[in-house]
């Protein structure tokens, strides 16, 4: 009991902490420009991590980047973030990003993520549905380094392909699965 209740004090005191340090607020930027700005800086800081990244992004009709989600559960829990979509490396509009979770889960963490739209079909099925929760309409694959040794710009067969990045903080793995990304006003 008194190991249950230190672990659960330790959990609540790293999300008080990382709110502390305002990473929830990193969730979402300040202005449109600010977002803009955040998006680029990522992309091209995947760009220089992740070779496969970069190629795939030659080929992408256009990309959704998320530069910062934040991500806090205990048993119940939920992320939220921020993004932009690129098309002929141009913002055309803004996206949030929204998941829930239950489960065995207990802490928080902050992470990004660029999905990378290869066809029109995607990016029609993005801008017409009115909220794409990732895992219905097209197929997207999340790109791990597993994944990313046997991928190359002649083997891309899918819908779309989602690069993580900059993960930090307390929790243990990171899915988009379920995520539900809608348009917003900014």
């Amino acid at each position: 009991m008194a190991t249950t209740r230190r672990s659960l004090m330790a959990v609540l005191f790293a999300a008080a902490a990382l709110v502390s340090l305002g990473t929830i607020d990193t969730a979402k930027a300040a202005t449109a420009e600010d977002l803009n700005t955040e998006a680029q800086h990522a992309l091209d800081k995947l760009y220089k991590t992740n070779s496969v990244a970069k190629d795939i992004s030659e080929k992408a009709e256009a990309i959704l980047v998320f530069p910062s989600i934040v991500k806090a559960g205990l048993v119940f829990g939920g992320a939220y973030g921020e993004g932009v979509l690129m098309e002929d490396g141009k913002v055309n509009n803004y996206y949030n990003s929204v998941t829930g979770s239950w489960g065995l889960q207990a802490g928080a963490q902050s992470y990004g993520y660029a999905v990378f739209l290869m066809n029109d079909e995607a990016v029609k099925y993005l801008k017409d549905s009115h909220g794409w929760e990732v895992g219905v309409g097209p197929t997207v694959v999340v790109v791990d380094e597993g994944i990313a040794k046997n991928l190359s710009t002649s083997t891309l067969k899918e819908d779309a392909y989602a690069f993580i990045f900059d993960q930090s903080g307390l929790m243990a793995g990171v899915s988009i699965e379920g995520t539900k990304i809608t348009e917003i006003n900014r």
